[in-house]
């Protein structure tokens, strides 16, 4: 996708919109029988990442993510490797905006040098509003291991924006955890076939 060639028509929050959602069926998802993260198996596999780290994907989603991260929270998070992509970009597009939202990246495991570290990134102050940021939302397995090291880490988390929720679980999940799920899409919405949209 040349998104130079779409610029015009990205100003408007519907038109990235639409870009993201077929760039997410094109090169996102893929029918067949595959084994989950988590454990599941399902005809359905969505791997946002070669839309996240690319270019013209990061350009669409970073201020379709913004938009739906509080407005209250110091800094945006994730768990690696997933996220990386995520947290960055959204980052990114908020220092262009003129708000201060930093990035963090959490570790699946603790650092194993220097002072074994689970979160990286400027800290916020402990106290401070972090939202978790998600390519994929399945069980919400994934979600919740991050927010139970930022919370460890003595931040206050409340909220999970996703690229995609898959709906086998995880807002359940993530609101037994007294947290919100937002989410661009639904399955359906990146699984349905090209020529069948308008």
């Amino acid at each position: 996708m040349d998104i130079r060639s779409h610029a015009p028509l990205l100003h408007s929050s519907s038109a990235r919109r639409e870009a993201l959602q077929r760039m997410l069926a094109r090169q996102a998802y893929r029918r067949g029988d595959f084994l989950l993260a988590s454990g599941q198996r399902s005809e359905h596999y969505v791997n946002c990442k070669p839309v996240s780290l690319s270019g013209a994907g990061a350009t669409l989603l970073a201020p379709l993510l913004l938009e739906q991260v509080d407005p209250r929270a110091q800094a945006v998070a994730g768990l690696t490797m997933g996220a990386d992509p995520l947290v960055s970009c959204v980052a990114m597009a908020a220092g262009l905006a003129g708000r201060e939202l930093d990035a963090l990246i959490v570790r699946k495991e603790p650092k194993g040098h220097g002072i074994g570290a689970w979160i990286e990134g400027p800290l916020p102050a402990p106290g401070a509003q972090v939202t978790v940021l998600e390519d994929v939302v399945t069980t919400g397995g994934s979600c919740l291991k991050a927010v139970a090291r930022l919370r460890e880490a003595g931040y206050a988390v409340q909220e999970v924006v996703a690229i995609v929720d898959r709906q086998d679980g995880g807002q359940a999940a993530l609101a037994a955890a007294g947290l919100r799920l937002k989410a661009l899409f639904l399955l359906e919405h990146i699984s349905t076939p090209l020529d069948h949209r308008p």
